[in-house]
């Protein structure tokens, strides 16, 4: 397995993102430079958290346009591996076209900085298959512009395709439409998520509860059985 995290400018996730997959998990990673086309060697392509090209315009707005993501549609369509995006990566993902629906600006006005619960809505899925439906996970949000939003048509027809993989529990943060988090594409290989599971893969950290995101890419995208992982600094074990 060959992970490639994106770096754009004003990316500020990136290293988080790599030190899981690569220190943690002991997949070869590259840190891939937005201008690259090529990502044929690659099995994940994972767009961090950050503020890529500032924000400017509009979160993603002009990120959408970079060469890595111009690339993105054809590395879909052939399904050479999946796609990852967090935070940032989301917002990236839904200005290019690649998730529905679109990321606004937090219904408070403010940039939110906290802890949240999420419920996990679908289980059986190559980012998830490590949770069980229902299971509550806590992970850190920090986003100006959280707010999931789509047509009714859209909401509907990700809740009939189960495409929603998370939603917001007890607390809706920034105002998302049916406290949604974080969405899969159609295809099943796209996912985009407003939380930061990067930011609790170690109990040093919290519980460690984003860790099972990335086993769960791993076990996806490796043959055979997904060994047991274990971490001296007390990151959770694979289910």
């Amino acid at each position: 397995m060959h992970a490639a995290v994106v770096v754009f400018p004003g990316s500020n996730c990136d290293l988080d993102a790599y030190y899981v997959l690569k220190d943690l998990l002991g997949i070869e990673t590259t840190l891939l430079w937005y201008r690259e086309r090529d990502l044929s060697e690659y099995d994940l392509i994972l767009l961090p958290g950050g503020f890529a090209y500032g924000d400017y315009l509009r979160a993603g707005a002009i990120a959408r346009f970079a060469p890595v993501v111009q690339a993105l549609p054809e590395y879909i369509e052939k399904q050479r591996g999946l796609v990852l995006g967090i935070c940032n990566g989301f917002q990236v993902l839904t200005e290019a076209g690649l998730l529905p629906g679109a990321l606004a600006p937090n219904i408070n006005r403010r940039f939110i900085c906290k802890s949240v619960k999420l419920r996990v809505e679908n289980a059986y899925t190559p980012f998830t298959q490590l949770c069980r439906e229902g299971e509550l996970l806590e992970l850190p949000i920090a986003h100006g512009e959280g707010r999931y939003i789509a047509s009714e048509e859209t909401i509907e027809r990700l809740k009939r395709n189960r495409q929603i993989l998370f939603r917001y529990y007890e607390e809706n943060p920034n105002g998302s439409l049916e406290s949604i988090a974080g969405i899969m594409d159609e295809t099943g290989t796209v996912f985009g998520m407003m939380p930061h599971p990067e930011r609790n893969c170690e109990r040093l950290l919290g519980l460690g509860e984003g860790l099972k995101i990335f086993q769960a890419l791993a076990q996806a995208l490796t043959p055979g059985p997904s060994p047991v992982i274990t971490h001296g600094r007390g990151v959770a074990q694979a289910g």
